[in-house]
């Protein structure tokens, strides 16, 4: 490279020595402004008086709002809004059912996490898939859209529960309850029931029940309201997944609007 007094001009004269330097430093000073705006990734525009505005390549948006994920986040789904999943107050009201009065449920009584809420699917089933969570004391009816509407349950004592896939062969409205022979053995005051006990408020399978059936067989097993709403969330049953009477109800309108068998999945 010659020295700056060996450069000269188009019209002969030579350069001076201080011109040359202060260009070299805007250059400088331009490489080091780009330099640090790849090594930071920043998603905005920055201005340089002398050579205008810069803007990074990939057409961010105004503002520096980027709104692609960036690595592996996944984005959130924005949760839904469903006429039937309101306030406690609402969904845990007392109503009047096929002539029976449903008490209304005191839900300041029952731990948040066991109330009618919309979540974000955890489970990765289809949409139109009941699953229980035995360990979390949940039940999803999985939806479109990446979410899932959750009650909280009661499950089978040990050495009581049952788990697998299976499907809800059908539904009954106020349900006639008859207990099983073993279970009569056990507990001898119930052999009145032995041709069955009416649906009602006493009915151990509450409002609504769900009979799960695997392979085309009975497997005995029943997702069914009950009316000791005290026990969601607990090991009380006999085997059987039971919910709140209102809850129940919600999730017996849904299933019964699937136009297909709804699979059921517990785990």
């Amino acid at each position: 490279m010659r020295k700056p007094q060996d450069q000269k001009l188009s019209s002969g004269a030579p350069i001076p020595e201080s011109g040359y330097i202060v260009s070299r430093r805007a250059v400088l000073s331009g490489l080091g402004v780009m330099t640090l705006l790849g090594a930071s990734g920043c998603s905005q525009t920055l201005e340089l008086p002398s050579l205008g505005p810069i803007e990074p390549s990939g057409g961010m948006p105004p503002m520096g709002v980027d709104h692609m994920p960036t690595g592996s986040i996944r984005p959130i789904p924005p949760i839904s809004v469903d006429s039937n999943i309101t306030d406690n107050g609402t969904m845990y009201a007392s109503l009047i059912d096929n002539g029976f009065v449903i008490p209304a449920i005191p839900f300041q009584k029952v731990r948040p996490e066991f109330r009618r809420q919309i979540v974000i699917d955890p489970t990765g089933e289809a949409p139109g898939t009941i699953v229980v969570r035995l360990n979390e004391r949940h039940l999803y009816w999985v939806q479109e859209g990446g979410e899932a509407i959750r009650y909280g349950v009661g499950i089978g004592k040990a050495g009581f529960e049952w788990s697998g896939r299976a499907e809800i062969q059908y539904t009954k409205e106020w349900p006639i309850w008859t207990p099983p022979k073993e279970m009569i053995a056990r507990k001898p005051e119930l052999v009145k029931w032995t041709g069955g006990q009416p649906g009602g408020l006493d009915n151990p399978l509450g409002a609504r029940a769900h009979y799960i059936y695997k392979d085309g067989h009975d497997t005995g097993y029943r997702v069914h309201g009950s009316p000791e709403w005290w026990t969601i969330g607990t090991q009380a049953s006999s085997g059987c997944v039971r919910m709140i009477n209102q809850d129940v109800i919600d999730l017996y309108n849904r299933v019964k609007a699937s136009s297909t068998k709804v699979p059921i999945v517990v785990a």
